[in-house]
């Protein structure tokens, strides 16, 4: 007897390696059955090739049989086979508003990689979308990864508790309660291989500019850990102060990360002076609910030889700060850090912090000193989760929100909340920029 399986995945243009990691793992309850629909050109291929690495890999291999369907009308033709019930997104987001709103119509169920939105103009869009969404009962969510890694749990279940945290500061312009800044870098490893992006990558019309692109994590951790589970609108953000500056490419680069010797014609607007202006980066302050809030981007073109992509977020409470560093000190990886402790000795603050770290769902969680004004948090190697086994982590929760039917209650109304807050803050920078 055939089994029958919950869900069935429909891949949709995938043009970003995040597509392939959904499927890094077998799921109980998705078919192996995945139909992909895709333009022709070398996005499908790689995205395929991955998925073939996955199924011949010598250690827990999977077992997806890639259904393709290649044309120009790739598209309309998924909407009218429904061949699967969730639609995953990945890829060029020049038309994934668009993409959400037609999946969302016809009934379907999306996961979608972020930004779900890159444009101010596409926030009514996106709006009507979630609407629909819960008209219809099909469930719209985006894959937020930085919510599984173990510093930022800590990070957060730490600065709820009074005793150790106090409570976060309101914080000021000049020093926000809480500041998160990312580094990330176009040329990089993925599953083992060099990751080749594709050209559009570096189009912000089709990319998105980094203000609204990769602090979409960051913007969503500020509400995640700050306002947990609770219910958020977008007239709890006031948008301060931002800013967007570009990352310039030269051509030996972007041959390096793309393959191709020719910078494409579609990109020519964007050469000043020989290179490739990329308006990867971006930073944001806003107030959110009367707090301070800072967040950052920026994109470099390749890591040093030792390092990767960077993290660094810092909760400024009454009692202390909580922060997050992942540099040479720690040899890149995210590290968790109790700093500038106030009004209780560190002797009797190390020992509540103790008490409090026993009682979390983690064992074997431990302190060191890091320095004279701050204790380091030592997490055992099973709790380290990397940053590709997070999307099975994201999925496996979207999978349990399908079985119960809907998400909870605060999770549409922060995904409405986050995209305001980033398209706000574009529409600012350029304002800026203009005047």
């Amino acid at each position: 007897m055939e089994k029958k399986y919950q869900v069935k995945l429909i891949t949709v243009d995938p043009g970003h390696f995040h597509a392939a990691l959904v499927q890094k793992y077998m799921y109980d309850q998705v078919s192996p059955d995945v139909h992909v629909y895709a333009p022709q050109g070398p996005d499908y291929i790689q995205h395929i090739n991955r998925i073939r690495q996955y199924n011949s890999r010598p250690v827990n291999p999977t077992s997806w049989n890639e259904i393709v369907y290649t044309g120009d009308d790739f598209f309309e033709k998924m909407l009218s086979e429904k061949a699967g019930n969730v639609v995953v997104l990945s890829g060029n987001n020049e038309k994934k508003a668009e993409y959400i709103t037609k999946s969302i119509n016809a009934g379907l169920n999306v996961l979608a990689d972020k930004p779900m939105i890159i444009s101010p103009e596409e926030f009514p869009v996106l709006e009507a979308a979630f609407k629909t969404a819960g008209e219809k009962g099909v469930l719209l969510y985006d894959i937020m990864t930085e919510r599984y890694e173990v510093t930022t749990i800590l990070q957060k279940l730490l600065s709820q508790n009074r005793k150790i945290f106090g409570v976060l500061t309101t914080g000021s312009k000049e020093k926000p309660a809480v500041t998160k800044i990312s580094v990330h870098h176009f040329s990089k490893i993925v599953s083992g291989s060099p990751v080749l992006r594709p050209a559009w990558y570096f189009d912000i019309q089709k990319q998105g500019e980094g203000i609204v692109d990769v602090t979409t994590h960051l913007v969503d951790l500020v509400q995640w850990e700050c306002f947990p589970e609770q219910v958020l609108n977008p007239s709890d953000v006031e948008m301060v102060d931002a800013k967007r500056w570009p990352t310039l490419i030269p051509k030996e680069e972007f041959k390096g990360v793309t393959g191709l010797d020719e910078i494409p014609a579609y990109l020519q607007k964007d050469i000043k002076d020989g290179k490739l202006n990329v308006f990867s980066n971006g930073e944001m302050i806003y107030k959110i609910k009367g707090i301070f809030a800072k967040v950052s981007v920026e994109w470099k073109y390749q890591a040093p030889s030792t390092g990767g992509d960077t993290h660094y977020s810092v909760m400024h409470g009454t009692i202390c700060d909580l922060v997050i560093r992942q540099s040479t000190t720690e040899k890149f990886l995210p590290t968790l850090y109790v700093e500038n402790i106030k009004g209780i000795s560190r002797k009797e603050f190390t020992s509540a912090l103790r008490e409090v770290l026993k009682a979390l769902p983690y064992d074997s969680i431990s302190i060191e000193d890091a320095d004279a004004n701050a204790l380091k948090i030592v997490v055992p190697e099973k709790y380290k989760v990397s940053h590709e086994e997070h999307f099975a982590q994201v999925t496996s929760k979207f999978l349990e929100y399908l079985k119960t039917g809907k998400l909870p209650e605060w999770e549409v109304p922060g995904m409405i909340t986050k995209y305001y807050t980033t398209t706000s803050a574009l529409k600012l920078a350029k304002e800026k920029q203009v005047h």
